[in-house]
């Protein structure tokens, strides 16, 4: 579907043209058009996909719709004015606060938002975006509180701050989104969640955007949404065919840094994002492999915002090869050059494997997801291979091959699930690392870089 054929202003065209988009992808095809004609909406789709386009032209077009209304509603130069009559209403005063409310579970993600409204919204003419994170000074996001402002993206936690000490107004929201809704509520944001909602106008918009909407989330959904339409494009189970995936057992943490220094050294390797389980071993990792000569920089929640931006902006500037992170700081890295990402930690849990390798293979290019596992690890590989309905193939690399045999885990089978036929291949936590402070023999074939 072409975006002029949505009806979409002709600043938010130009925007797009801009930035060289004329196409819509299957998610914005689905969702902008409800969302246009001011649906609520539960929205599942892959990584990489688009979505944030997907919530955020539309709300651009009700930013432009409320500033032509307001003009229409303005006198005209040189028109005589008079006091109003008995009853009648004053002067219509500008609305306080933000127009558009985005929440967003990491500062990452909602910087990468921030950026998107910016983008699309280039040429609308004094567009206010704002994002309020923690980790970053109070001064400029109250400054940013207490002006004009069209657009707010924020943490939960932070936004609550704000929302306490009575800097965050919310009584003019009409459009609420909520990213990543399920990664919110497995950071414990749900009361934050609840509180805030409760903020806005009845009369809002609310987009909600989730992996999945069973469970719990699928309950606060329920609660937010008023006769929502469901969108769902692509699920953790459907193929991604820019993604190849990999497994390479190792028999110990020297055999599984010798496997991961000989990938590091392949032609093939643009960037890389290294993913570690704690903080800790992000930042022993870094520092090991940027004394073997390697570009290489940590990233996680414990380190300063202003640190953590110098670090993205290095990736983006490709003054960065190799990025070593942990879960929550690498959510909503969106760098196309990103060739390889490999699990030096696995996850805590099944979904965050489908977001950690959604970091490649994307903007049409192809991608490399290798997970280098131990024998303990069997379990987590298994639960994986459950989640995604795809058995991840096993592959040695010439001279490293494992001296143990691979571990021979329960029966694997793919299931198939609602329309999808039987052995189609698919694609694809105790408290994350980034909680908010409320508590709240291998068969496969050798190495010889991306097939």
């Amino acid at each position: 579907m072409s975006f002029d054929s949505l009806g979409l202003h002709p600043a938010l065209l130009q925007a797009l043209a801009t930035a060289g988009y004329t196409t819509t992808t299957p998610v914005q095809a689905r969702a902008i058009p409800p969302a246009l004609a001011g649906r609520d909406l539960m929205v599942s789709s892959s990584t990489g996909s688009g979505k944030t386009a997907s919530f955020a032209l539309p709300a651009l077009m009700r930013v432009l719709a409320a500033r032509d209304a307001g003009a229409a509603a303005m006198p005209q130069a040189g028109a005589p004015r008079r006091p109003p009559r008995a009853g009648e209403r004053g002067p219509r005063v500008p609305p306080t606060g933000p127009r558009i409310l985005v929440l967003a579970p990491t500062r990452e993600l909602a910087q990468q938002v921030a950026k998107a409204f910016s983008d699309y919204g280039r040429h609308v003419p004094g567009l206010r975006v704002a994002t309020i994170v923690g980790g970053v000074p109070y001064g400029a996001q109250l400054r940013a509180l207490a002006g004009p402002l069209d657009v707010l993206i924020a943490t939960p936690g932070r936004l609550m701050d704000h929302m306490s000490s009575g800097r965050a107004v919310l009584t003019s929201v009409d459009t609420f989104v909520l990213d990543e809704a399920d990664r919110m509520l497995d950071m414990g944001f749900i009361d934050d969640i609840h509180h805030i909602a409760g903020a806005l106008p009845a009369t809002r918009q609310t987009l909600m955007y989730s992996a999945t909407f069973a469970g719990h989330v699928g309950r606060l959904a329920a609660e937010l949404l008023r006769e929502p339409q469901r969108v769902e494009v692509a699920s953790h189970t459907e193929a991604h065919a820019d993604i190849e995936q990999r497994l390479h057992w190792a028999d110990d943490l020297a055999h599984k840094n010798a496997l991961l220094d000989h990938i590091l050294t392949e032609r093939s390797v643009e960037q890389a994002v290294v993913f570690t389980s704690t903080q800790q071993d992000a930042d022993r990792l870094a520092d090991r492999l940027a004394s073997m000569g390697h570009a290489a920089a940590a990233l996680h929640g414990g380190m300063p915002q202003g640190r953590r931006n110098r670090v993205l902006d290095g990736l983006r500037r490709r003054h960065l090869r190799v990025l070593v992170a942990t879960d929550v700081a690498a959510r909503g890295i969106d760098v196309p050059t990103i060739s390889h990402v490999i699990n030096y930690g696995l996850p805590m849990k099944a979904e965050d494997y489908v977001h950690r390798i959604g970091r490649t293979g994307r903007a049409g290019r192809s991608g490399l997801a290798v997970t280098l596992a131990e024998r303990r690890d069997a379990g987590m590989i298994q639960r994986i291979q459950r989640f995604t309905t795809q058995r991840i193939p096993a592959a040695t690399i010439q001279g490293l091959e494992p001296r143990r045999p691979e571990p021979v885990p329960p029966r694997f089978e793919v299931r198939p699930g609602p329309g999808r036929p039987s052995g189609r291949p698919g694609f694809g936590s105790a408290r994350p690392e980034g909680a908010n402070r409320r508590g709240r023999p291998s068969g496969g074939k050798p190495w010889g870089g991306r097939a």
